[in-house]
């Protein structure tokens, strides 16, 4: 019998779990607001251990409105940065000490002197000495007061890659694969991307009187479980944390999927059974027993810690014939509804079956999102007669390579001139492609006519992809959202303008379904903002006559799948879809092979579109329902739902 534990005992490291980021972003700038004054009251200095990268960026955005509206003084506060990339000039674009100016120093009324960041510019043979003098000044000032972290993929916290002691001090450090795979979108490309660092150990991290440690996202889900809930290892750096007395972690609810008080609850406490957990829990129980649902026993609920749900709801066989029944109820052959000519008596009704056809319209942010995670849905609601519409909310145009762009400008040139078409312009466009791309430094920008042309590819290749799942060029958008149009990786606010945009198509077309990409791991963030842009152009229609007829899909593939228990429309492939739907795929060859920006997962984006399809399938089957070659799995919008951030 699985006995309960105290969620207390399996998590080593003390946790918050909060709604959303910019809480934890207040937390933490509030705690540190508070012991500046204190030191200010004192006449002592306060000494911060500072991060970069996207997670920490909200406590400083607080920080420099607590210095602006609340009158929150610097004078007295040293900080010490985590890392820099060796080498790594300070106006780079992916210094840290570019990072922090940008983000808080150049906002607030800290001495220069005061803000300390690793140098990435020292000679290699000056490197040991200047290790030993950063820790020297961080002991002259009697440590580090408030340390704040994120964590990697890998467990690592600063540039601790695994196999870091625990004892180890300020050095230089060889940057491991994972790590540098992850800073590719940063550097336009792994081969780019610095292959040491100066980092603080983790001996000097674990001697701060107070350690944040904060993550956001499905993408942290997995290293937060095993930080927080696995034994203490070199393997997983993050874990030493579990040695120290006064650290926290600050996750949200996403980051906090695999701990064992979210992922299994009934194990740690009593729980409310409604039917999404009672879902989750029979599901649960039949992967862990390895058994098909119907074939669960009283026997297995009990053993499995079930006691409560069988002892409250009755035997396992009624448990299990309501669960059965809803999954079965998922699998929708006609995701737009069936004509009434085509209905039996046996089918199940469906929100809105009276309007056919439909006009379907599906929301993509980049080029490729649509046919990589829904390509089969795509082909199906246009082979059963629906108008379906894709808008491609973004250009996608820094994810293609300069020898494309050189390329296909080079394609131009030589077509007009074989048809005597060659202009002094085209000649000039040529011309500054090739030089402008012999110059371009890592990282750097792209002048417009090159952002331009790497626009244009990625356009060509939507459109034939929907032209392979039966979808003609008049029935796309290409939005070009202002938000993304910065030509880097780093984006510009989410603004009014974007809103508008997808206000106005929204209201042209009149759609009575809508797709939108849900898959927020996307480690760039666009899927992101494109999804709020979505849910925020929905709320200014959702009093208008169409919207009421209208329901709202959230699909998954390129980065992550729905799991089982969340899925609410379970769209099973042929064979023969599974096929086209990869030639749709294959159609972005700008990203096939190998994409610029490629992520955690080093397979194609068809491979990993056909992985996670036919692993839904297999789990469908697993759990007793029936077996299908693949299937592209949807969570309805229920209108309340909302981003975290």
């Amino acid at each position: 019998m699985t006995a309960r534990q105290d969620s207390r005992q399996i998590e080593r490291i003390r946790c918050s779990i909060l709604s959303n980021s910019r809480e934890a972003a207040r937390k933490v700038a509030g705690e540190i607001s508070t012991l500046i004054r204190t030191r200010q009251a004192e006449g002592r200095k306060c000494v911060l251990g500072l991060a970069t990268g996207s997670t920490p960026t909200g406590i400083y955005a607080e920080l420099i409105r607590l210095h602006r509206e609340e009158g929150l003084s610097f004078h007295n506060v040293v900080t010490f940065n985590l890392d820099e990339y060796y080498p790594m000039q300070p106006e780079d674009v992916q210094s840290y000490v570019r990072f922090m100016r940008e983000h808080l120093f150049n906002h607030i009324d800290i001495a220069p002197e005061n803000a300390n960041v690793p140098d990435g510019t020292i000679a290699p043979d000056k490197t040991a000495d200047y290790c030993r003098d950063y820790e020297a000044k961080i002991a002259a000032l009697g440590g580090i007061d408030i340390q704040i972290l994120g964590i990697g993929r890998t467990g690592h916290i600063g540039f601790n890659e695994p196999g870091s002691d625990q004892t180890s001090r300020t050095r230089m450090i060889t940057l491991d694969t994972v790590t540098r795979v992850d800073a590719a979108s940063d550097f336009f490309g792994t081969e780019n991307v610095p292959r040491r660092a100066v980092t603080m150990g983790v001996g000097t991290i674990l001697e701060a009187r107070r350690i944040f440690i904060l993550a956001f996202g499905e993408n942290k889900a997995t290293i937060v479980a095993k930080t927080i809930e696995g034994e203490m290892t070199p393997s997983i750096p993050a874990t030493y944390l579990q040695r120290h007395g006064n650290t926290e972690f600050l996750i949200d609810t996403a980051a906090a999927a695999n701990l064992t008080r979210i992922r299994s609850p009934w194990l740690v406490t009593d729980v409310v059974w409604d039917p999404v957990l009672i879902r989750r829990a029979v599901i649960w129980l039949s992967e862990k027993e390895g058994k098909a649902i119907l074939k669960l026993t009283d026997s297995d609920y009990n053993e499995g810690g079930l006691q409560d749900l069988l002892a409250e709801h009755g035997s396992a066989y009624e448990i299990n014939l309501k669960v059965f029944r809803h999954l079965q109820g998922t699998i929708i052959g006609w995701p737009g509804g069936k004509p009434d000519s085509r209905k039996s008596p046996g089918d199940r009704p469906q929100p809105f079956d009276h309007i056919f056809p439909k006009r379907i319209l599906c929301f993509s942010p980049h080029p490729d999102d649509d046919v990589i995670s829904m390509g089969g849905t795509l082909i199906r609601l246009a082979d059963q007669g629906h108008d379906v519409h894709v808008a491609y909310q973004t250009s996608g145009n820094i994810a293609v390579f300069d020898d494309d762009t050189l390329r296909f400008t080079e394609f131009v040139s030589d077509y007009c001139a074989a048809f005597g078409l060659l202009s002094e312009r085209i000649r000039e466009l040529e011309d500054h492609v090739e030089e402008f791309l012999r110059r371009k430094q890592p990282g750097q920008v792209d002048s417009p006519q090159v952002q331009m042309i790497k626009g244009l590819i990625r356009k060509g290749e939507a459109v034939a992809g929907a032209r392979c799942c039966g979808i003609p060029a008049t029935n796309l958008s290409f939005l070009n959202m202002p938000f993304y149009e910065t030509g880097g990786v780093k984006k510009k606010p989410l603004g009014d303008a974007d809103i508008q945009i997808l206000t106005d198509l929204l209201r042209s077309i009149k759609p009575h379904q809508i797709y939108a990409a849900g898959d927020l791991t996307d480690p760039h963030g666009t899927h992101r903002t494109c999804l709020k842009a979505i849910i925020l152009a929905c709320d200014k229609c959702r009093n208008d006559d169409w919207f009421r007829e209208c329901e709202v899909w959230l699909y998954r593939g390129a980065w992550q799948e729905w799991p089982v228990h969340q899925v609410e429309m379970a769209v099973p492939l042929s064979p023969e879809e599974v096929r086209q739907k990869r030639d749709a795929i294959f159609k972005h060859q700008s990203q096939k092979d190998r994409a610029l920006f490629p992520g955690s997962d080093a397979r194609e984006f068809w491979q990993r579109a056909e992985a996670r399809n036919a692993g839904t399938a297999a789990k469908y089957d697993k759990l007793g329902l029936a077996e299908y070659e693949a299937i592209e799995g949807f969570v309805r919008w229920d209108g309340v739902w909302g981003l975290n951030d």
